[in-house]
């Protein structure tokens, strides 16, 4: 990330914070439905000679409050902070949800939290944004607030497509649905996520494909299946192809994300690689043999350099590396 850019975990800024304009949610996934949020605020934030930030919440509200059917994070807090560094904001402020924000009333979010103690000088907040305890809180309780306490406020509406509203959900059913380009197109970059390397079975390098292998979450919705991918290691970002499901050719295990790269020669153990999900190829199959399943491996790397190598879409560009 750079330098300039803060990670701010509590409600001590520094000093080149001051006064901040927020921008507040869990944006998870940062779709284009968020940028319009994060937008609005950077503009605001211009016109006032204010930084801009974020203000959000981990662990995720829905984890807290139904820890046995935790949210799928299509960000987590480091993908988060990453991206929003390259959407020129200046920091991002992370509190803690546990019990006393929970119990926190709508009131004293405001009063107490936002006014006094990051002394904002202005908010931003999505129509459906709702908080405090019991969600008492709506966005245009704070807007009023910010009106009369002399702090702007702004109220972004819903971005809308086909009728429809952009949001976190819809990219996590594009994700189940293997629809990368749809998945893209909300998020407005390609999808993408973190993992490190792992030792496995290395059954890949006996077929002449050593992969590295990636656990995703347990409660990931990415459908199964070979994916054109690109990954970064460090700052050089390589072409690959990746299978993500449970081997059923040979033990049917838990799920496991398998890339292998292209024009790659040297060892990743232990590294965190930034993988990129650029199309779904095809679903997981159960070869009858070792024969027919190199065959299909050596079809599956000729489609994706193909996928690969044809233009990216200007509407979900590439943010590799972050």
């Amino acid at each position: 990330m750079p330098k300039d850019f803060h990670l701010i975990r509590g409600r001590t800024l520094p000093a080149d914070i001051s006064r901040p304009v927020i921008a507040i949610g869990n944006f998870d996934g940062l779709h284009r439905g968020h940028h319009a949020v994060i937008d609005a605020a950077r503009e605001l934030a211009k016109e006032l000679h204010r930084p801009a930030a974020v203000l959000t919440f981990e662990p995720h509200p829905r984890s807290f409050f139904k820890p046995d059917t935790p949210l799928f994070r299509l960000t987590p807090e480091g993908i988060k902070a990453k991206l929003l560094a390259r959407f020129g904001l200046q920091a991002m402020i992370v509190l803690p949800f546990d019990v006393a924000m929970a119990s926190t009333t709508a009131e004293h979010f405001i009063n107490d939290i936002l006014f006094r103690e990051l002394n904002v000088a202005g908010v931003v907040v999505g129509h459906d944004f709702h908080f405090g305890r019991g969600r008492g809180g709506t966005p245009h309780s704070i807007a009023e607030a910010c009106r009369q306490d002399g702090r702007a406020a702004l109220i972004i509406e819903a971005l809308l497509e086909k009728g429809a509203a952009v949001s976190s959900s819809a990219v996590r059913a594009a994700l189940a649905d293997g629809d990368m380009p749809r998945a893209n197109h909300l998020l407005g970059y390609r999808y993408l996520f973190e993992a490190e390397v792992r030792h496995g079975e290395k059954i890949g390098r006996t077929l002449g494909y050593p992969t590295a292998n990636l656990r995703l979450p347990e409660n990931s919705v990415l459908k199964q299946g070979i994916y054109a991918v690109r990954v970064a290691v460090g700052e050089k970002v390589y072409n690959g192809v990746a299978s993500y499901g449970r081997r059923p050719t040979f033990d049917n295990g838990a799920p496991l994300f398998e890339v292998f790269l292209f024009d790659f020669t040297g060892d990743l153990y232990g590294k965190t690689l930034q993988v990129e999900c650029v199309a779904l190829q095809r679903g997981e199959i159960k070869f009858d043999g070792i024969e027919p399943l190199i065959a299909q491996m050596d079809k599956d790397a000729t489609d994706a350099r193909a996928i690969l190598a044809e233009p990216i879409d200007p509407e979900a560009p590439s943010l590799l590396p972050l």
